[in-house]
């Protein structure tokens, strides 16, 4: 597993060059997904302890081709649950640790000027990788944050003028430490509406606890993890996943919960219209998973959380009186009528 990438990696199919041509799926590529990421979450969870449903809301921002905002108090697991789904993968990783100070081309690279040969030539930066994981990401300054702006939604970067093509899949797995203000810049709205989900890994139970200490006493099972499936057979999963059968009653589903959130009296803004895009997506993910090849409301409901939450935000009155997006989210869920399918919602003629 590299860890720096070189440019002349940049043709490399793992770096976005032209050989990164996507496979179409092939028969009985929805059993071997589902089999294969079983054993990517298997992976996941022998490190993360006690938290079920992470994995399957993590591996579902990676089929769908999302990023992944990963908010809790320290020492709970976030940058362990991040290197368990890059250690999984046998890909191309880079891990940056925001700072204060650094810089946006500490991101996306620089271009070197080469007394040798008197032309200039690019270094790529640690963007340039499949997984990439951003450690505590709103400690970098607002100018910073921006430079993945671009990376998170056209899948490119633009340094000096020259566009370059971000290596697929790619996934940006962020941490952030909702508690410790100090020194740190809240996530512009923009950017957050680039998250696909975003999940608290929260506190294990006792059991959860007592199994941790035994496994990671003498050792930590991260030096011990194998990759189970690479890139390439990914990129195959996503476009299976793209594939998969989504009803007009499933779609208006979507959008009437999406729509719910810019009406409501408790909200300042509600979610965008990307967000009824990525939520769709994502339930196309979790219903692969499922060895399904068709979305159900079960799906909407199950990931409108992750999906919706970080992207609204409550009014004063709201913040005062302890409401939470989350909660918000609940209610719109619980009010918005459930689609009834009929067979034919089930799969495409």
């Amino acid at each position: 597993m590299h860890t720096e990438p070189t440019t002349s990696g940049l043709s490399d199919p793992r770096y976005g060059g032209a050989a990164a041509a996507e496979p179409a799926p092939g028969p009985g590529a929805l059993d071997e997904l589902v089999e294969t990421m079983a054993r990517v979450r298997g992976a996941v969870e022998s490190v993360v302890t006690g938290r079920p449903g992470l994995a399957d809301i993590t591996l579902a921002v990676l089929l769908a081709e999302g990023h992944l905002l990963v908010e809790d108090v320290p020492g709970v697991g976030k940058t362990t649950l991040a290197k368990a789904v890059a250690r999984s993968i046998d890909c191309h990783v880079g891990r940056i640790q925001f700072t204060p100070d650094l810089l946006p081309s500490d991101l996306t690279g620089v271009n070197i000027f080469r007394t040798g040969s008197h032309e200039f030539e690019f270094r790529p930066g640690p963007v340039f990788s499949n997984i990439v994981i951003g450690d505590e990401i709103n400690r970098a300054s607002p100018k910073t944050q921006s430079a993945l702006l671009e990376c998170m939604e056209e899948g490119q970067t633009t340094v000096d003028g020259t566009t370059h093509q971000l290596p697929r899949p790619f996934l940006v797995v962020a941490t952030q430490n909702p508690v410790e203000m100090e020194g740190t810049y809240p996530l512009p709205e923009a950017q957050r509406d680039r998250f696909m989900a975003r999940i608290t890994v929260g506190y294990p139970d006792v059991d959860a606890e007592m199994l941790m200490l035994d496994r990671q006493e003498a050792t930590t099972p991260l030096a011990h993890l194998e990759a189970v499936t690479d890139g390439r057979t990914l990129l195959r999963f996503s476009a299976l996943v793209r594939s998969l059968y989504a009803s007009p009653s499933v779609k208006r589903y979507v959008v009437g919960l999406v729509g719910a959130t810019r009406e409501h009296p408790g909200l300042r803004l509600g979610a965008s219209p990307r967000a009824s895009l990525q939520l769709l997506r994502a339930a196309k993910a979790i219903a692969a998973m499922a060895g399904r090849d068709h979305v159900l409301p079960d799906d909407i409901q199950r990931l409108a959380r992750p999906v919706l939450a970080h992207r609204l935000i409550l009014t004063t009155e709201s913040r005062l009186g302890g409401v939470t997006p989350e909660t918000v989210v609940d209610e719109i869920v619980q009010r918005t009528p459930v689609p009834a399918l009929e067979p034919a919602d089930r799969r495409p003629f």
